[in-house]
């Protein structure tokens, strides 16, 4: 059993370096094209570049119904029944229902682009830039398809490999549209990197199990599940993005656009930063944990082995952040923005409990529990909306902070709930005792930065460090 961890807990790190770095990457390409598009095309550029992005973005959400990551949990199963056939049947379904949504897609940007350019840019001027869209949409989907039978059939490598060779192929050939065609390479550079995804995609698509006969009949039968799931995924999501918006239009109306700019510039360090790492993690550790997703006793021990992992990473994620929060805002921002340092540090301690919760919450996803899912997620944001007013009423951007770190000991509550008592799940005492550990040293960090004491904020946390090295040099060998 022991050898088993250990092997579990490198995988985990394997796949956190590797996507990690990919996702690394994709952030650096993003800075360049958005860079190069404000130097060349100027802010009418940028402008175009969201809408056309954000509409994208909100078709293909609402029409891939969540098979990307819904149907993982159905292929992990069919792989762990050593079952060539089936496994060979399952993926062929998952991309026929990818081309299925993806034509749906497109084809409902294609009905939709009048009323879509009048409502983006209230006039008829763009009808054909959303027809083109169409392409990426249906591009997309089709990607998200292969994406999917990569993550279930555990070929990471290829995985990472798409992500990182379409990101930087797609940038590539949209560096000189930029420069010679100016506002009109917008569509074309959207449409390239769509195409450049999709590319490598079929590249390095799984061809490990030939293309199965399936019916329409049973690709219905045999999809419906991971797509109710992926249903019940979408409007999760779709929960959190209404309850963000809704906050950062009243905050617009009540504090200014500049207080959502600082809003969003701390939102941005506490959330996406330290969420490459949970992202990457869940790379290896969502199709694992759908693979046992009927045994108790697995399923407490890879969850318990992910919280350990988890949190030995974090943990100096978290305290460094605190640590050098005023480096971190300089080097992304201005020194005008050191106005959301204790914002931040509230929320980076508010990051540990999001570990402990994540690592808990992908075993209803492991399950195929669609509806606990989604009045879990709809708790959650309906949480966070609340308190991000209240609390911002009382102490202002602070009270921001301190609401991400009080919605997620709640959200932290809801999920042990639902994995303690309903799924009559546990976790190790070690897992339990790791995690009041880093929750202790993240506190003690941001209480001496605020006092004024870097030199024992940084003491502290060369202390975090070296456990945390300890803690996964021993999960790697144990």
């Amino acid at each position: 059993m022991a050898g088993k961890q250990s092997n579990i807990s490198r995988m985990a790190m394997k796949a956190m370096g590797l996507f990690g770095g990919v996702q690394v990457a994709g952030i650096l390409c993003s800075i360049i094209r958005t860079k190069l598009v404000a130097l060349w095309i100027g802010p009418v550029g940028i402008g175009l570049f969201g809408l056309f992005n954000n509409a994208l973005e909100m078709i293909s959400t609402g029409t891939n119904l969540g098979i990307r990551s819904s149907s993982v949990r159905d292929i992990s199963q069919a792989m762990d029944r050593s079952d060539k056939s089936l496994i060979a049947r399952m993926v062929t379904v998952v991309r026929k229902w990818s081309m299925w949504l993806g034509l749906a897609g497109a084809l409902l940007t294609l009905m939709l682009a009048p009323l879509l350019s009048q409502v983006t840019f209230g006039d008829s001027m763009h009808i054909w830039g959303f027809v083109a869209l169409s392409v990426a949409v249906l591009l997309q989907a089709l990607t998200n398809g292969e994406y999917a039978v990569l993550q279930g059939t555990a070929r990471l490598k290829r995985l990472a490999s798409v992500t990182l060779w379409g990101t930087v192929v797609g940038l590539a050939v949209s560096v000189p549209l930029f420069y010679l065609l100016r506002e009109r390479s917008i569509l074309p550079s959207i449409l390239a990197y769509a195409l450049a995804l999709a590319a490598f995609a079929w590249v390095f698509r799984n061809r490990d199990y030939a293309p199965a006969t399936v019916s329409r009949r049973e690709t219905f039968d045999m999809g419906k599940g991971f797509v109710r799931l992926g249903i019940y995924m979408t409007l999760g999501n779709f929960a959190t993005i209404l309850a963000s918006y809704a906050f950062n239009a009243w905050l617009n109306v009540n504090a200014g656009t500049e207080q959502v700019g600082f809003y969003q510039a701390g939102y941005t360090l506490i959330n996406k930063y330290t969420g490459l790492i949970l992202t990457a993690l869940g790379m290896e550790y969502y199709p694992r944990l759908a693979k046992v997703a009927d045994s108790r006793q697995r399923l407490r021990a890879f969850v318990s082995q992910e919280i350990n992992v988890a949190i030995a990473v974090m943990a100096p994620v978290v305290a460094l952040f605190i640590l050098l929060r005023e480096v971190v805002v300089w080097l992304l921002y201005t020194p005008d923005f050191n106005v959301v340092l204790t914002f931040v540090s509230w929320g980076m301690i508010g990051t540990v409990l999001r570990t402990l919760s994540w690592c808990l919450a992908f075993t209803i996803l492991a399950k195929g529990d669609g509806k606990t899912y989604l009045w879990t997620e709809v708790a959650s944001a309906v949480i966070n909306l609340v308190l991000n007013i209240v609390f911002y009423r009382w102490w202002g951007l602070t009270g921001l902070g301190i609401a991400f770190l009080v919605s997620y000991l709640l959200y932290t509550l809801i999920i042990a709930v639902v994995y303690f008592k309903v799924y009559r799940l546990s976790v190790t005492r070690a897992s339990l005792y790791n995690l009041l550990w880093t929750l202790a040293v993240a506190a003690a960090v941001m209480a001496a930065m605020e006092a004024g004491q870097t030199v024992v904020a940084a003491v502290i946390t060369a202390i975090s460090i070296g456990i945390a090295a300890r803690q996964i040099i021993a999960l790697w060998r144990r």
